[in-house]
């Protein structure tokens, strides 16, 4: 919205910066980062007025578990809000990709806010059936994968681009759309899984965000696609203004949910957020460098897979208990200690796929 304020500008002028993506970015980050801090403490409030009980927590979970009960949930309307008003007021709202990716974070929201409302209001870990989220969860990505299909180059519509090789296109043609769609409900899902611990998915979210968002303003210049043989997609660099807002939020968001967390982010959160990441990565082209910087999204989502499976084959368990995190609680590791170490490996996955802009 500030961004039209940049066409009374004469040039030289304060009204010139609103030209620049940067220094929108720059104020989405902060006004997200204000929202949170106002608003954070009043959500709570009403959230554990509301709430009474707070999130369940589940009885077969690890015994330190037990302790949190009482916590409200469904703090992700925090992060939601933050991001959702600083990119209205900061981006250009006449880009079909800040649509995309806002599109895409709403829904999924609302697909979790009505998860968390079933828990809370049943006072058990049964929310909506697994089936129905997936079916709603797959129809929002299916708009999400046709739009960006519809917004990308003639040249790369329904491509997939492969990182490391330059200029290598490998064509889905119609397989595009459900690809498209796998790595957005897919993103979400695996986001949702990790949020186990205070603090544990809220950070890798905002590493692996702000890596997008580098992608996402890089691949939207020609200059830069150039230089580094990346494929150009007009447009994505609005993107980074959606990703300063929601690491702003995040931080926000972060500083009520440190050990001992006062709300957790509930599916509301984990959900949009996730399925922001998986619609960034359709959006820049770069899907299969998700699967690296969101690489521990993607152990923790295997490690549920793979128990199930190998449980139902053989009557045993691979992992003391699924996702990955709790196996280590299990084995007696400290929850901080299993955050941060998460928080480092997060780190080093992100840079890991930044350097696949350069190796060419």
């Amino acid at each position: 919205m500030l961004y039209w304020l940049s066409l009374f500008s004469e040039g030289g002028d304060i009204f010139n910066l609103f030209r620049y993506i940067t220094f929108r970015a720059g104020g989405a980050f902060l006004t997200a980062l204000v929202f949170g801090f106002i608003f954070g403490q009043p959500l709570i409030n009403v959230l554990r007025r509301r709430q009474g009980k707070g999130q369940p927590i589940r009885a077969d979970g690890p015994e330190t578990h037990f302790a949190k009960a009482g916590t409200p949930t469904m703090g992700g309307l925090l992060i939601v809000g933050a991001l959702v008003s600083s990119t209205l007021l900061w981006a250009r709202l006449d880009n079909p990709f800040v649509w995309l990716v806002l599109f895409v974070t709403l829904g999924f929201a609302l697909i979790g806010f009505a998860d968390d409302y079933a828990k809370v209001s049943r006072g058990n870990v049964k929310g909506v059936p697994g089936r129905v989220r997936l079916l709603l969860g797959f129809a929002i990505a299916l708009v999400a994968a046709v739009w960006a299909g519809y917004n990308h180059p003639a040249g790369l519509q329904n491509q997939l681009a492969l990182p490391v090789f330059k200029d290598v296109l490998v064509n889905l043609g119609v397989f595009f759309i459900p690809f498209a769609m796998f790595v957005i409900v897919g993103a979400a899902n695996a986001v949702n899984l990790t949020d186990g611990l205070d603090g544990l998915a809220i950070m890798p979210v905002m590493i692996a965000s702000a890596t997008l968002g580098v992608i996402a303003y890089t691949v939207g210049r020609t200059d830069f696609t150039e230089y580094l043989g990346l494929h150009y997609v007009p447009g994505t660099g609005e993107i980074l203004i959606f990703v300063a807002g929601l690491i702003g939020g995040g931080l926000g968001f972060l500083w009520y949910n440190a050990p001992p967390a006062a709300v957790f982010m509930g599916d509301t959160g984990s959900l949009a957020l996730g399925g922001a990441l998986g619609a960034i990565a359709v959006a820049t082209k770069h899907e299969l460098v998700l699967g690296i910087v969101g690489g521990l999204f993607v152990v923790e989502a295997l490690s549920v897979i793979i128990q199930v499976l190998y449980f139902k084959r053989t009557g045993k368990r691979v992992f003391l208990m699924a996702p990955i995190h709790h196996h280590y609680e299990k084995k007696g590791w400290a929850e901080p200690q299993i955050v941060i170490r998460f928080w480092i490996i997060a780190l080093i996955l992100a840079m890991i796929g930044l350097a696949t802009l350069k190796l060419r």
